[in-house]
């Protein structure tokens, strides 16, 4: 599971035209997979998120984009973070993971969600729905995913989806785990204990012992054990030789994306020594692992290597 994961947010790069962006992004991916991460993940949306950039800055589909870096990467595991449930029917979903995962010889990971962004869902004609539909059709969608991956033919006749013993051949290479993300404590992190691997988080870092204390309540109802599931924390990091360089670097980003000035709240800035002590102090809290992002400077050569460099001896001394 992701004990150590690099995600890839945005595609708008300063001077980086559209033919050039696949060459940055397999970069990046490479450099993380050499320098430590476990896992290379994309976000599944198709307009950029509010808190990074404009909704028509450069976004992939994950799925195709993840296939192809499985072409240029031999270790890490691929994955979205997360899928949005509302965007693909689950026998199709099903079908494209297990095609990632023969694609990247067996390194496929399933990270899914309820789905969330309302614009992109109304802009693009995707059923939204209210928080209780898209939970709804989440659960029904894990119950034909979920048994499909393990080589069984599931039939569903549900409220949102209907399904009669559905084929997926052929079958994953292995097991591909699956990644739930969001932090609600009543349906989210009950379908963890229920139905996951891994459990991805965003939350203050205040708000984590609760977090666990709902997910361990969780595990003990459904009789789960909890030492199974792995909690990642979502993070974004811009880290750079100097402290002084890595503030450029994020202050550039905010002036290109003035939507992202929120981030400075959020994000961890600073030299490598700065970076890996507040990243530290964060697996002190009883995380298993963090995601990291690196928004504002993931373009420059060499900066998610430092990164990975940086924070990967803090994994493995655990």
């Amino acid at each position: 599971m992701t004990v150590l994961g690099y995600q890839i947010p945005n595609f708008s790069y300063p001077d980086t035209a559209p033919a050039d962006l696949f060459a940055n992004i397999t970069r990046q991916a490479v450099e993380a997979e050499n320098s430590g991460f476990d896992t290379v993940l994309v976000m599944d949306h198709f307009y950029q998120l509010p808190g990074i950039g404009e909704p028509d800055n450069e976004m992939f589909e994950c799925y195709t984009l993840l296939s192809a870096l499985s072409q240029h990467t031999s270790t890490v595991r691929l994955s979205s973070l997360v899928t949005g449930n509302t965007y693909r029917n689950p026998t199709f979903l099903a079908k494209t993971v297990t095609a990632l995962d023969v694609v990247s010889g067996g390194r496929a990971q399933l990270g899914i969600g309820a789905g969330w962004y309302e614009f992109e869902h109304q802009a693009l004609g995707f059923e939204f729905g209210t928080f209780t539909d898209r939970f709804e059709r989440l659960e029904e969608a894990l119950q034909i995913i979920l048994p499909m991956l393990r080589g069984e033919r599931p039939s569903l006749d549900g409220k949102w989806y209907h399904v009669h013993e559905a084929i997926n051949s052929p079958a994953p290479l292995g097991r591909i785990p699956v990644m739930i993300g969001g932090g609600g404590e009543k349906k989210t992190l009950r379908m963890v204990a229920q139905y996951a691997d891994e459990s991805n988080i965003i939350c203050a870092v205040e708000d984590l012992p609760r977090k666990f204390d709902a997910l361990a309540a969780h595990c003990d109802r459904l009789g789960r054990d909890r030492s199974e599931i792995t909690v990642s924390y979502q993070t974004s990091a811009c880290i750079a030789p100097t402290h002084e360089q890595a503030v450029k670097e994020f202050e550039e980003f905010v002036a290109r994306n003035p939507r992202a000035a929120g981030q400075r709240e959020r994000a961890v800035i600073g030299s490598p020594e700065e970076v890996a002590a507040r990243y530290a102090e964060l697996l002190a809290t009883g995380i298993d692992g963090v995601t990291v992002n690196a928004a504002a400077n993931c373009h420059v050569e060499g900066r998610v290597e430092l990164l990975g460099r940086t924070l990967a001896p803090l994994i493995s001394g655990r």
